[in-house]
């Protein structure tokens, strides 16, 4: 196993760049939120067309996180990371200079490819460059603090972008800054001279896998629009579920399985995998009904609701910067918990919002308090997600919590648009339109709210049952088994 030599500029200017990578795949996620309208005129979307503007992109990318943080793990992280951010980049230059909705849609895929590469390689490459201890709980800070703002400044940026220049800048946007990235990551992450592990590559397992996480969120975003009991998205979660089965059945046959069961025996892969799932559900749906609030019952322009989302983002990133330090002061259960009863209670806040309010009075305060709790909970799960994992595994650790909030997200988000339109639906026969938005947004925030109180407690009661030396994250005390193990 070959070891990567430090940059000349030493790991700052590393994290720099890998912290930038996970911005930019962050950013790609909402910065079309608010552009929808004009980009369904655009290319001749219909309404049922727009959503995929955004499933196209979060179906590509929560299906191959898995693959690519095992080939990260195995063709070297370095390599994997830089062809992720050119094609990445490539995409979102071909999405701008689309003139069809196939050609978009399809460039919206190809991101989501780049960014299914990008995500575990960049994580992985943070372990490496920062042992356990305070240094890694300092890095994973800053990538917590990218992660969060990530999502907040892609509703700014859409919305900036939308009003100055039309929506094709959006993408032109995030394909220059890929390109700004893809130069800094060659010059300054370490190089690789192969990969960390030399075993084979599961195929049949990584097809499973894929096929099994498509058609589970092919279902789960087909649900939004046609429901639950929609043919389609019965076929789809049933066949998800066949897949999975089969990839249960590869993978405890296979002598290289891509997902081995020491994974799960690691530190706390379990716990921050579940943890993170549960906050991955509320995180999408929260960017996505916000900007609905903003726009369609306050009536904000893109711009105003882009600029809205700047309070939240600057108390993500206070709070990713906090993360460590509240943790070695309280430990890391009772700072999880309290995170996540802290965003819960910004969107219980939130779930009061009123349909003839105002942004100062129903959206600022919550926005500051979700931010908070949501970058100090991302943070925490993160570490807990990789504390113990050998190194060779720290790629495929990385694609599992990301796939975890993915998938997390689009469940999230399937349940909470149903509910949200289904409250609507209902209000609407007796209030006017923009009383009965409100009222599915409430009802969407506090299902939102009482899932996060609900992984709080959960948190507690699996703290208890994880040996005493993982109770600690990285950011604290050093993990158990961050060497690679013996072949």
């Amino acid at each position: 196993m070959s070891k990567s030599p430090r940059p000349a500029t030493g790991p700052g200017a590393a994290l720099a760049a890998l912290a930038a990578a996970q911005f930019t795949v962050m950013l790609a996620t909402s910065i079309v939120n608010v552009a929808l309208p004009q980009i369904s005129s655009g290319v001749g979307l219909s309404d049922n067309g727009t959503t995929w503007v955004i499933n196209a992109y979060g179906l590509a990318f929560g299906a191959l996180l898995l693959a690519g943080g095992r080939v990260a793990d195995l063709l070297g992280r370095r390599a994997v990371l830089l062809a992720g951010v050119a094609l990445f980049g490539a995409a979102s230059v071909a999405a701008g200079l689309a003139g069809s909705s196939a050609v978009l849609i399809a460039a919206r895929a190809a991101q989501g490819i780049g960014a299914a590469a990008i995500a575990p390689a960049a994580l992985a490459l943070v372990m490496d460059l920062f042992p356990p201890g305070p240094g890694r709980g300092r890095a994973l800070g800053v990538w917590g603090a990218v992660s969060g703002a990530g999502g907040a400044a892609g509703v700014l940026l859409g919305g900036v972008l939308t009003q100055a220049w039309g929506w094709p800048w959006i993408f032109h946007a995030v394909g220059i800054g890929a390109f700004v990235v893809l130069a800094a990551a060659a010059a300054f992450v370490p190089r690789q001279t192969s990969g960390t592990d030399t075993g084979e590559f599961d195929l049949p397992g990584t097809a499973a896998v894929t096929l099994a996480l498509t058609a589970l969120v092919w279902g789960l975003t087909t649900a939004r629009g046609s429901g639950w009991t929609d043919r389609v998205v019965l076929e789809s979660l049933g066949l998800a579920a066949a897949l999975m089965l089969a990839f249960v059945l590869v993978e405890l046959r296979h002598r290289h399985p891509l997902l081995p069961l020491r994974l799960f025996r690691a530190g706390s892969v379990t716990t921050g995998n579940v943890l993170m799932t549960l906050l991955g559900s509320v995180w999408t749906a929260l960017f996505f009904f916000l900007p609905l609030y903003q726009q369609q019952v306050l009536g904000s322009s893109p711009l105003m609701t882009g600029l809205g989302q700047l309070p939240l983002a600057a108390s993500n990133m206070l709070g990713s910067t906090l993360a460590p330090r509240v943790a070695r002061r309280i430990g890391a259960t009772a700072t999880v918990s309290a995170a996540l009863l802290s965003e819960a209670a910004g969107l219980l806040w939130l779930s009061r919002v009123s349909a003839h309010g105002s942004y100062a009075v129903d959206v600022l305060g919550p926005s500051i308090l979700v931010g908070l709790g949501l970058s100090i909970a991302f943070v925490q799960l993160t570490a807990l997600s990789v504390e113990g994992v050998a190194k060779e595994d720290t790629g495929l650790a990385g694609g599992l919590v990301n796939t975890s909030r993915q998938v997390g997200g689009a469940i999230g988000l399937a349940v909470l648009a149903t509910l949200a339109g289904s409250v609507t639906s209902h209000a609407s026969a007796h209030r006017t339109h923009p009383e009965a938005l409100t009222a599915g947004y409430r009802a969407a925030f506090g299902v939102s709210a009482a899932v996060l109180a609900a992984a709080a407690l959960l948190n507690i009661l699996l703290a208890r049952r994880r040996p005493r030396a993982s109770t600690s994250l990285p950011a604290t005390t050093p993990a158990p088994a961050v060497s690679a193990r013996t072949r």
